[in-house]
C-alpha cells in the first residue's frame, strides 16, 4: 500500500515501508492520530517550531529596527507611525512580558527615542527647516513618548545608569542570531535533538537577558557540543526511525528515554571535564594576548556598546624640554576642549593642576603659574554648566584655596601686573627684565566666587547643620574680598575699587556690631578723648568702615546701580544700629523712592528690606507714626515674604511658568539675611493699634471717618464675630485683645496682652535692646490709653482732676498736663485747664434746632459735591482733588479736627 493512504487510529498499529518493524504508539487522543506525511520534495524544507515569546519579540525587534532607520534619516512621521504600531505590539505581548519582565531592548528604544526627540526639539534651526508634517509629528510624538515613558520611568532610569549591560546584550543578540541562522542550515540536527535543546538550554532570545559579552564564545561552543551529544544519543535510540526516512510520528520524540548505563555516565563525566579544560585554556590564552597588547603601549579594552571617552591630551613625551612655549601650547590644547560636548571637566581641572606642578618643578616663573591658575579657577566655575546648580563642597574648597594661592603670588611679586585690558599678544610671562604682564581679572573671579557662595547658601536647607558649616566659609570669603580690596587700592582703577568696596559692603551691612555696641555701653561719660581713640583702635567699627567705603563710592562711582546699592546698605546699617535720624535723612536726600520702580529686581528687594528695617528702627525709637508709614506699603500688599525676597507665595506660583519660577528663586535672599516676618507684622500691627484706637474713639460718631489700616480693621471684625472668645494664642489674637482693652481705656489689661512671656519669646526678645523696647511700649500704651479715655468719656464728665488721671494711668503730672494741652491746642478736645485746681473743665452745649438743620444741610451738600466730583473724575479718567485733600488730611496733622470743629461751632453759638 502506498504510504500516502496510510491511516491510523487508537486501535490500529502503524507499519513502516518494509512492514518488518512495529512502533509503539503513544496513549492519548490527538497523538494517536498520524498526520498527513509530506512528499520527499517537501521534506527538504525544514519546519521550525517557535514559541509565542520568540514570535512576539521578533515583531517588536522588527518595529524597533524600522524606527531606528527612520531616526537616522530624520523621518519623524515614520517614527510616529511605527511607535503607534510598537505600542500595539507591546500590548499583544503583555502576557509574555508579565512573566519574563520588560525586555531591555524595549527600554533602550524608549530612552533613545525620547533623547532623540529632545535633541530635535532643542535644535531651533533644524525645526525651522522641517516640513510641516515632520514638525507636527515631532510635537505629537514628543507628547506621546513623555506620557508613555512614565510607566517605564524606573526601568529607563536604571538603563541610563548602566547602559553597558544593554549594549552587551545587543551585541550578544546579534551573534546569536548569526549562529541560529547557521544552525538552521545544517541538516544533521533531528527533531528530537532540537526539542531537547529547547528544553534543556535557554533559547537564543531568553539567553540574551542572562549572559554577558565575555562568555559569548564559550557558551556558543558549549551549545554546539551539547547539540552534537544530544544528536548522537537520539540517533542511537532511534536508528530504525532514521532508516525509515524520519516518517514516524513526531509525538514519539517526547517518549521517556531509557535509563543511562554506567558507561554512558562515565563518558558524560569525561566530556564535561574536557569542556571545563578547554574553557580554562581559552581564558588563559586571552589573558596572555591582553598582556602582550599592553606591552606594546597604552591600550584599553573597550566593552561593546559603551560610548567612547575622548582621549585625554597627553602632557609631554619623554625627553621633551619643558619651556614656556611648550607649556603655553599645552595649556591652549587643554583649553580648546573647554565647553565642548563630551569633555570631562574634572579631568580637565586635574590636567591644569598637573601643568602647574610641572611649571613649578621646571622653574618657569610666577607669570606662567598665574596664567594657569586663572584658567583653573575659571574651569572650576564652569564645572556646573547649569546656572541653577551650585558648587560641590570639594570644588568650592578647591576654588577658595586656588584664589588664596593666587593672591599670595600677587602680593609676593609686586612687579606682576594682571588686568583684563592686557592683550594675549602683549603678555610677558618670562622676561624678568621687564614687568610681568598677565591677562586676567582677579576682581571678576572674586565676584563670581561671591555669587557661588550665595548660590550654595540658597540651595542648602537652612535648618540643617550643613547650612551652619557652609556659613562658616563666609569668614574665608570676607578675608579674600578684603585681600583683593587691599591689592586693588594699590594697583586697581577707580571703577574696580568701587566694585570691590560694594562687595565688602554687601557682607557688612546686615551684621549687628555687638563689639561696638558693648564699647558704647561700657564707655563712661567722663572718659577722655584719648580713651575713646584707644577703644576705636582696638578694631574698626562697622559704622566707620561703612562710612569710609560708602563715601568713596558716593564721590567716585559713575554707575547709578553701585551708588544706589551703597546708599541702601548704608541706610540699612544705620537703622539696624538705631541711628534713626541719620538713616531717615539719608533716605530723604537720596530721593530713591521716586525712581526705585525702574531699578532691577535685586535692587528693589534691597530697597524693600531697607524700608522695613527703617520702620523697625522708628518703632524702637517710639515713633509709631513713622514706623507705620515705612511699613505700610510692604504689609498692606499681603506679599511681604515675596517682596523681601524670602520665599515665593503659593498663589503666585500658579501665575508663573517654570522658567520664571527658576529666575525668582535665584533672586531669593539667603536665610541668614532674612528679616523675621512675625516680628515685622507685630511691629506694624502694634503701631497701627496705637494710631487707630484713639482715632476711632475721636471719630466714633463720624459716618465718613476713614481707616488708617484696612488689615487692622479686618482683624478687629474677625475678633468681634467669634461667638466664644478664649485666651489669645497667636500674635494677632494678642493684639486684637489689647486693642479692645485700650478702647475701654484699660491700659493695664492692654499691657498684659502686649507684653507677656509668650509675646516676649516670639517678638520682643528678638530686639538687641529688648528691655528698652518694652519700657517704651509701656509708656506709649499709657499715653494712648489716656487719650482714648478722654475721647470716649469726655461727654460724661463736667470736669476731671489731672491727679486722678495721673494715678489711673500711672503717669507723672507734667506728662498728663502735656498730653491734655496738645489735645486742646489741636482742637481734638473741647476743654480748658484750670491751673489753680489742676482740673480739666469740659465744654459741652447742646446744638439748637437751627444748628441741627445747618449741619444736616452741610452733610447733604458735602455728599452732593462728592458725587459731582466722582462723575467728573470718571469722565476725565483721574481721581479728584476732593479725595486727595481728604487723603492727605491725616498726614498734615488734621486727622482729629472734625470733632474739634464741631465743638467749636457749639462754643461759638453758646456765647
Amino acid at each position: 500500500m502506498s504510504r500516502f493512504f496510510t491511516t491510523g487510529s487508537d486501535s490500529e498499529s502503524e507499519s513502516s515501508l518494509s512492514g518488518e518493524e512495529l512502533v509503539t504508539k503513544p496513549v492519548g487522543g490527538n497523538y494517536g492520530k498520524q498526520p498527513l506525511l509530506l512528499s520527499e520534495d517537501e521534506e527538504d524544507t525544514k519546519r521550525v517550531v517557535r514559541s509565542a515569546k520568540d514570535k512576539r519579540f521578533e515583531e517588536l525587534t522588527n518595529l524597533i529596527r524600522t524606527i531606528r532607520n527612520a531616526m537616522k534619516i530624520r523621518d519623524v512621521t515614520k517614527c510616529l507611525e511605527e511607535f503607534e504600531l510598537l505600542g500595539k505590539a507591546y500590548g499583544k505581548a503583555k502576557s509574555i512580558v508579565d512573566k519574563e519582565g520588560v525586555p531591555r531592548f524595549y527600554i533602550r528604544i524608549l530612552a533613545d527615542l525620547e533623547d532623540y526627540l529632545n535633541e530635535l526639539w532643542e535644535d531651533k534651526e533644524g525645526k525651522k527647516k522641517m516640513n510641516k508634517n515632520n514638525a507636527k509629528a515631532l510635537s505629537t510624538l514628543r507628547q506621546k513618548i513623555r506620557k508613555y515613558n512614565r510607566d517605564f520611568e524606573s526601568h529607563i532610569t536604571n538603563y541610563k545608569q548602566n547602559p553597558e549591560q544593554s549594549a552587551d546584550e545587543d551585541a550578544e543578540k546579534n551573534e546569536e542570531d548569526s549562529e541560529g541562522s547557521s544552525d538552521g542550515d545544517e541538516d544533521g540536527v533531528s527533531a528530537a535533538a532540537f526539542l531537547k535543546k529547547k528544553s534543556e538550554a535557554p533559547s537564543g532570545e531568553s539567553r540574551k537577558f542572562l549572559k554577558k559579552m565575555e562568555d559569548e564564545d564559550e557558551d556558543s561552543e558549549d551549545s554546539e557540543e551539547d547539540e552534537e551529544w544530544d544528536t548522537g544519543s537520539t540517533s542511537s535510540d532511534s536508528d530504525s526511525e532514521e532508516e525509515e526516512g524520519k516518517q514516524t510520528v513526531l509525538a514519539s520524540r517526547f517518549l521517556k528515554k531509557a535509563p543511562a548505563t554506567e558507561e554512558d555516565k562515565k563518558a558524560a563525566e569525561k566530556k564535561r571535564e574536557d569542556k571545563a579544560k578547554k574553557k580554562h585554556d581559552r581564558k588563559s590564552k586571552r589573558l596572555d594576548e591582553e598582556e602582550e597588547d599592553n606591552e606594546g603601549g597604552e591600550w584599553e579594552r573597550v566593552r561593546g556598546g559603551v560610548p567612547l571617552v575622548k582621549e585625554k591630551p597627553k602632557m609631554f613625551a619623554k625627553g621633551t624640554e619643558i619651556t614656556h612655549a611648550v607649556v603655553i601650547k599645552k595649556l591652549n590644547e587643554i583649553l580648546q576642549a573647554r565647553g565642548k560636548k563630551g569633555t570631562d571637566r574634572a579631568s580637565q581641572i586635574e590636567l591644569l593642576q598637573l601643568l602647574v606642578q610641572i611649571a613649578s618643578e621646571n622653574n618657569l616663573g610666577e607669570g606662567v603659574a598665574i596664567k594657569i591658575k586663572f584658567n583653573i579657577i575659571a574651569s572650576l566655575y564652569d564645572y556646573n554648566p547649569n546656572l541653577a546648580t551650585y558648587m560641590k563642597p570639594e570644588m568650592w574648597q578647591k576654588c577658595l584655596d586656588c584664589i588664596n594661592e593666587l593672591m599670595d603670588i600677587l602680593f609676593a611679586n609686586p612687579n606682576i601686573f594682571v588686568g583684563e585690558n592686557i592683550l594675549e599678544e602683549s603678555e610677558n610671562l618670562h622676561n624678568v627684565d621687564q614687568p610681568l604682564r598677565v591677562r586676567g581679572c582677579i576682581l571678576t573671579l572674586v565676584e563670581r566666587m561671591d555669587e557661588e557662595f550665595t548660590k550654595i547658601m540658597q540651595n542648602t536647607d537652612p535648618h540643617s547643620q550643613e547650612y551652619v558649616e557652609h556659613l562658616k566659609d563666609e569668614a574665608q570669603v570676607c578675608a579674600i574680598i578684603e585681600r583683593v580690596q587691599h591689592y586693588l587700592e594699590e594697583k586697581g582703577t577707580t571703577e574696580e575699587i568701587c566694585r570691590v568696596y560694594l562687595r565688602r559692603i554687601l557682607h557688612t551691612y546686615y551684621k549687628f556690631d555687638y563689639k561696638a555696641h558693648q564699647r558704647q555701653l561700657t564707655l563712661p561719660e567722663g572718659s577722655s578723648k584719648s580713651d575713646q581713640d584707644q577703644a576705636e583702635n582696638e578694631g574698626e567699627d562697622s559704622a566707620l568702615l561703612m562710612e569710609r567705603l560708602c563715601k568713596y563710592i558716593y564721590a567716585k562711582d559713575r554707575t547709578d546701580r553701585i551708588r544706589t546699592c551703597a546708599i541702601l546698605c548704608h541706610i540699612y546699617h544705620h537703622a539696624l544700629h538705631s541711628r534713626w535720624y541719620q538713616a531717615r535723612d539719608l533716605m530723604l536726600m537720596s530721593h530713591l523712592q521716586d525712581n526705585i520702580q525702574h531699578a532691577d529686581p535685586p535692587v528693589q528687594i534691597l530697597y524693600n528690606r531697607t524700608m522695613v528695617q527703617l520702620g523697625i528702627c522708628a518703632f524702637r525709637q517710639g515713633l509709631t507714626k513713622d514706623a507705620h508709614n515705612a511699613l505700610l506699603d510692604i504689609q498692606s500688599s499681603g506679599r511681604a515674604k515675596e517682596l523681601l525676597g524670602q520665599g515665593l507665595l503659593l498663589r503666585s506660583l500658579q501665575e508663573r511658568n517654570q522658567e520664571q519660577e527658576k529666575v525668582e528663586r535665584r533672586r531669593q535672599v539667603p536665610f541668614h539675611l532674612h528679616i523675621n516676618l512675625e516680628l515685622l507684622e507685630c511691629v506694624y500691627v502694634v503701631s497701627t493699634m496705637l494710631l487707630e484706637i484713639p482715632y476711632m474713639a475721636a471719630h466714633e460718631s463720624d459716618a465718613r471717618r476713614r481707616m488708617i489700616s484696612k488689615q487692622f480693621h479686618h482683624q478687629l471684625r474677625v475678633g468681634e464675630r467669634q461667638p466664644l472668645l478664649g485666651p489669645p494664642e497667636s500674635m494677632r489674637e494678642h493684639v486684637v485683645a489689647a486693642s479692645k482693652a485700650m478702647k475701654m481705656g484699660d491700659w493695664k489689661t492692654c499691657h498684659s496682652f502686649i507684653i507677656n512671656e509668650k509675646m516676649n519669646g516670639k517678638v520682643w526678645d528678638l530686639f538687641p535692646e529688648a528691655d528698652k523696647v518694652r519700657t517704651m511700649l509701656v509708656r506709649k500704651i499709657q499715653e494712648e490709653s489716656l487719650r482714648t479715655y478722654l475721647f470716649t468719656y469726655s461727654s460724661v464728665y463736667d470736669s476731671i482732676s489731672m491727679e486722678t488721671l495721673s494715678d489711673m494711668f500711672e503717669l507723672d503730672l507734667p506728662t498728663v498736663h502735656s498730653i491734655i494741652s496738645k489735645m486742646i491746642i489741636n482742637e481734638e478736645l473741647m476743654a480748658s485747664l484750670d491751673q489753680p485746681t489742676q482740673t480739666v473743665v469740659m465744654h459741652r452745649t447742646e446744638p439748637t434746632a437751627q444748628q441741627n438743620l445747618a449741619l444736616q444741610l452741610a452733610e447733604k451738600l458735602g455728599s452732593l459735591v462728592e458725587n459731582n466730583e466722582r462723575v467728573f473724575d470718571h469722565k476725565q479718567g483721574t481721581y479728584g482733588g476732593y479725595f486727595r485733600d481728604q487723603k492727605d488730611g491725616y498726614r498734615k496733622n488734621e486727622g482729629y479736627m472734625r470733632r474739634g470743629g464741631y465743638r467749636q461751632q457749639q462754643s461759638q453759638t453758646a456765647y
